[in-house]
């Protein structure tokens, strides 16, 4: 039938038969048996020709399930004169199979956002004319020109000047990237800069964007439907239940007392545990932001062993952020962010939004910049307070000075992207970025393997350093870098052959995995409308951790479906013995049926609850604390950094200058980072013992603070006795270097542990944490 026309019919269904029940009963206890019956017969016969046709969509399929029961004891009640047994058994039969369609039927995967995405047409340069062709036309040669802000059309070559591109949609990645002269350009990508043009390597079909949409919708097309729940158990119940039936028959000879087995085996538990579980289980997830499309995805999300993620955008936080800032010697830190954010007011480039973002959240106030000129794929260089500043890339052989090297260093070592700054003709500056990991994705991945995945794998299309960093952060079983939209698919189809695998994408790149993967389960917050489109799967909130909770909504869920459905057939199994004896008659055991039906169903509906072994409910004011306390840690960790500057400060030179650095930094301890960590010993643990199950969980963390406060104490006798001699004494040197270095790594990890165990329990994900 028309799937648009199913919740219509099922709808009626129900209708029907609750009608014919209830106008019976009423036309009973008026004192009119016949109207009775015939309203009873009605609604039984109602239910007997779907049922009918459901057995025999099963037997097409080589199927036999549970339906056979209903069909045997529908007709045997009409057929002995159990009419009211009959209508019980149809209305049942109805309920059931209306919450059965709730819980499977699931929204289409059209991959509309795909092909919307599609360009269309394309500019083709002849000569010194341009002509705009259809897509279609396109041939192998062509020599196509790419406007600023276009869609590239199909494959090809960079012919003239260097093209900046945004390949987010194919890799994933948020940094835009530069295609010299010959390099190869793929369909699908947007030009981020000036005009180029491009020599067509490639036809519109056979380029890479059209791949994309091939392998969704041949990966969508892979996925069978579940085989309800109801039926596995059929194996089983279904020939015991004619066994009793017929034995019941042939010892006592009443064709009644079998009719009355069939009855009370009439399959209401197993049709009725699975959906009201899974249904409970739907209404549940959406409450905690997450959008479960299908009953049979939720079933399969409960039962998955393996868990596969894109990066970007999944376990990161899909934009570049300031890690850190390093000014050359004699200038501020700050200030050079200043005029760098100031420059990048009017740059449309992606790290230029991630400067001024910056700047702005520390209070830095930006000048007004004038004579912008950006050069594409370079940087942007502007007039600021009369001072001509630069923002951008510099020949990594023109950097000379010692922190220049180290900066470069520092940027290898840490994955991260470097904008330089220079004022007038003088290297001033340099601005580190970076994607950060997402700060709940190693407490996620810690539940991910509590609920019962063994194996998490991650595939990207970003190079393998930084993503092998993420994955020894998280503690991954396999990271695949510089992974293509078609490699992923073919991973994912691979880690399908051995178990059920979820997929967790937040980009169009990610469709085809989405739609190959056993479940797919799309960012939906941020991510793109075709990744949406391809899941099963929508996490509507911009935090990991609900997939998680996904993860354990589902288990419980199927638990408690399952628990019901056997304790349904349990007690259904020692009414088909009772009702064999000759103890229940049909319609008494339809009612006791109905008894069963209605335990199951609140059993059932326990899924709607959160389970308490889980659920770490934090109250809102401890939510509020928790928010508190990460704006604190932002705007500290800025400030931990001068550590670790004072102890190479005292390694180089360690005198007077270094002396009152020292003092800087004893005073920095003392009055900002000490008080936080006293109030959160003394306000924010205490609140966390109940929700985290009693002090042991912060424990650890206290034991942090007293050493934090041990080795402030240290550096400041230190400090102290140095003051006394007016000078560090050579013996001091060694012991500060071990403290500062110390107590700089001790923070930095506290800070983290803190974000990940703890601040992620507030309702709304805090900022990323830098140089993560």
């Amino acid at each position: 039938m028309p799937s648009q026309l199913r919740p219509t019919i099922d709808i009626a269904f129900v209708a029907l038969t609750v009608t014919a029940l209830v106008g019976g009963g009423i036309a009973w206890l008026s004192g009119a048996p016949k109207i009775a019956d015939g309203a009873w017969i009605t609604g039984t016969v109602v239910a007997v020709v779907p049922a009918v046709v459901w057995v025999g969509m099963a037997l097409s399929r080589r199927r036999l399930g549970v339906d056979v029961i209903a069909v045997l004891s529908l007709v045997g009640t009409l057929l002995v004169g159990e009419y009211l047994a009959g209508a019980l058994i149809a209305m049942m039969l109805a309920g059931g199979r209306a919450l059965d369609a709730a819980a499977s039927r699931r929204a289409s995967h059209d991959l509309h956002a795909l092909l919307e995405r599609s360009p269309r047409f394309a500019r083709r340069r002849t000569g010194n004319q341009v002509t705009v062709i259809p897509l279609d036309e396109v041939a192998v040669d062509d020599l196509l020109v790419v406007g600023p802000g276009e869609v590239v059309p199909v494959d090809g070559r960079v012919v003239d000047v260097v093209a900046v591109l945004d390949e987010s949609v194919l890799t994933g990645e948020p940094l835009q990237v530069e295609r010299g002269a010959g390099d190869t350009v793929r369909s699908g990508v947007v030009n981020a800069g000036g005009a180029f043009e491009l020599r067509a390597t490639a036809t519109a079909a056979d380029s890479t964007y059209a791949g994309i949409v091939r392998l969704a919708q041949e990966a969508g097309a892979e996925n069978a439907p579940i085989v309800r729940l109801a039926d596995r158990y059929a194996a089983w119940f279904l020939p015991l239940a004619l066994l009793l039936a017929g034995g019941a028959w042939l010892i006592s000879g009443s064709p009644v007392r079998a009719v009355a087995v069939l009855v009370v085996a009439t399959p209401c538990p197993l049709l009725l545990a699975a959906p009201v579980a899974i249904v409970s289980g739907l209404s549940r997830a959406s409450r905690a932001g997450v959008i479960v499309r299908s009953g049979g995805a939720l079933e399969s999300l409960g039962n998955a062993t393996t868990l596969v993620m894109d990066k970007t955008g999944t376990l990161t936080m899909g934009q570049p952020r300031v890690i850190d800032v390093v000014a050359a010697p004699g200038l501020e830190s700050s200030e050079l962010l200043r005029l760098a954010a100031s420059v990048d007011q009017l740059s449309p480039h992606v790290l230029a939004e991630a400067i001024v973002t910056e700047a702005l959240a520390r209070g830095l106030l930006l000048a007004l910049p004038t004579e912008v000129l950006e050069e594409p794929g370079r940087g942007v260089s502007a007039s600021v307070e009369g001072r001509r500043i630069f923002v951008g890339k510099v020949p990594v052989d023109t950097i000379k000075s010692g922190w220049g090297r180290g900066v470069i260093n520092r940027a290898r070592l840490d994955g991260a992207a470097i904008a330089w700054v220079r004022v007038g003709d003088e290297p001033a500056g340099a601005v580190l970025l970076r994607d950060p990991l997402r700060r709940n994705a190693p407490r996620t991945m810690r539940r991910l393997r509590e609920a019962g995945l063994n194996r998490l794998v991650m595939l990207t299309g970003d190079r393998a350093e930084p993503a092998r960093e993420v994955g020894t952060v998280l503690g991954l079983d396999e990271v695949y870098a510089e992974q293509s939209p078609a490699d992923k698919v073919a991973a994912i189809r691979s880690e399908r052959e051995h178990a059920v695998t979820v997929m967790v994408g937040d980009g169009i790149n990610d469709a085809p995995a989405l739609a190959a993967a056993t479940v797919g389960v799309a960012m939906g917050a941020r991510g793109a409308t075709a990744s949406s489109e391809a899941a099963d799967i929508v996490l509507t909130t911009d935090r990991l951790d609900r997939l998680a909770d996904a993860m354990d909504i589902a288990r419980r869920s199927r638990r408690i479906a399952v628990q019901s459905a056997v304790v349904g057939m349990g007690l259904s199994l020692i009414a088909m013995v009772i009702a064999a004896l000759g103890w229940l008659p049909p319609a008494a055991g339809a009612l006791l049926q109905e008894g069963i039906d209605i335990a199951v169903i609140l059993n059932a509906l326990r899924a709607l609850r959160g389970d308490p072994a889980t659920d770490v409910q934090v109250s809102p004011e401890t939510g509020q604390m928790l928010r508190r306390f990460a704006a604190e840690h932002d705007e500290l960790r800025d400030s931990l950094s001068q550590l670790r500057d004072t102890a190479d400060l005292l390694v180089t030179a360690p005198d007077a200058t270094a002396l009152e650095e020292l003092a800087l930094t004893h005073r920095l301890l003392v009055d900002r980072i000490l008080p936080h960590e006293k109030a959160e010993e003394a306000d924010l643990y205490p609140a966390l013992a109940r929700p985290l199950g009693g002090g042991e969980a912060t424990a650890t963390m206290s034991r942090s603070h007293a050493e934090i406060e041990r080795l402030t104490d240290r550096i400041g006798t230190h400090l102290g006795l140095a003051q006394t001699a007016e000078m560090l004494q050579p013996d001091q040197v060694d012991d500060l270097l071990a403290c500062l270095y110390g107590l700089y790594a001790l923070l930095r990890l506290h800070f983290v542990q803190e974000e990940e165990s703890y601040f992620t329990l507030a309702e709304d994900e805090p900022a990323a944490p830098k140089g993560t």
